[in-house]
């Protein structure tokens, strides 16, 4: 049966990779997006050229303005709550801005969903920032790479949640009250606790999205500068894998209901972001690249690669896009749409 889907950030680099998936098997799809992010606009037009003008309704507004997501989510069945503020550079320069987009937002998203009286399946985009540095797991330095000691599989959903920076103060706000209004309100909601993220569509900077960001600053010829020492591990996952998570939560919500699941890469997907990116970026690209150095940035985590087995075992799901594979996709796809940025 056709759902109703209402996806906050729908114009972003994951809400427009979910949208198209929905709207080609044919779901109802409302995109709710304030526009502020750079690709928006972009994304938005790619899905009205794929899917046509009136495929899907579009609602320029802002998930700070509780009366106008209250509106829209009456007739939500599933609202998928991508939006908000995702840099930690910049929860550090305006921390009420974050608060309010990221904090509140979410809350407002909450208030929607329980006042709709319709009980909408909620799924939240949380991050791994909610674990903090997590200094109390003993790392081992390798020649390219940081990796814990003893977490074989990856940081569990049991790890102590530490809220380092305002983003993750933020974030982890929003997924505190995500996971509290399944208990006190009965509401289906899901937490995904999410590790980087990357794919097509994905128009990174320098503060987010590192992936993308350092394969179009290759392409385009860009600077690229190099934070802490390049060995920082993280477990990387492709959109696509991404959505199917959000697809079998939906599908499985009588498990996944007020669950909290770490969602990444795992173990077999972990990559030290220059010190082994970076000779597979020189090699796609065929020449070699300057890069300049600078000093860590607060909040960055020397290692996180997520333990993705209760996913897995609760849900049937596991990372179908291997590095290797997804990294080159995603390269090709920037060279093939160069004048986009």
């Amino acid at each position: 049966m056709t759902k109703h889907y209402l996806v906050t950030g729908g114009a972003g680099f994951i809400g427009s990779n979910y949208v198209h998936r929905l709207l080609k098997r044919g779901e109802k799809v409302t995109i709710y997006d304030n526009l502020s992010r750079g690709g928006a606009p972009r994304n938005l037009e790619w899905l009205k050229k794929e899917f046509g003008e009136n495929a899907f309704d579009v609602v320029v507004a802002d998930v700070r303005d509780a009366g106008r997501i209250t509106e829209v989510a009456k007739t939500s069945d599933v609202i998928a709550h991508l939006a908000g503020q995702v840099a930690v550079t910049t929860s550090v320069v305006n921390p009420r801005d974050d608060f309010e987009s990221n904090a509140l937002g979410t809350f407002n998203v909450m208030e929607a969903a329980r006042l709709s009286g319709r009980n909408p399946i909620v799924i939240y985009a949380s991050t791994n920032k909610v674990y903090g540095g997590m200094e109390d797991v003993e790392l081992v330095e390798e020649p390219t790479r940081w990796r814990y000691k003893d977490l074989v599989n990856g940081c569990p959903e049991t790890q102590p949640l530490d809220f380092h920076s305002p983003y993750g103060c933020s974030k982890g706000a929003g997924d505190q009250y995500v996971r509290d209004y399944a208990r006190i309100y009965n509401l289906p909601t899901v937490v995904f606790r999410q590790s980087c993220i990357y794919g097509p569509r994905q128009f990174g900077i320098e503060d987010q999205g590192w992936v993308a960001w350092f394969i179009i600053a290759a392409v385009m010829g860009r600077p690229l500068t190099i934070y802490g020492d390049g060995k920082q591990v993280r477990d990387i996952l492709h959109v696509d894998d991404l959505i199917n998570a959000y697809d079998l939560a939906v599908e499985k919500i009588d498990v996944a209901r007020g669950q909290v699941y770490n969602l990444g890469g795992g173990p077999a997907n972990v990559m030290s972001i220059w010190a082994e990116f970076g000779p597979k970026l020189v090699k796609m690209l065929g020449k070699p690249m300057e890069v300049s150095r600078g000093d860590w940035r607060p909040g960055d985590q020397r290692v996180f690669y997520a333990d993705i087995s209760k996913a897995r075992r609760e849900l049937g799901w596991e990372p179908k896009i291997g590095v290797d594979e997804g990294v080159r996709m995603l390269f090709d796809w920037v060279k093939a749409n160069q004048s986009l940025f």
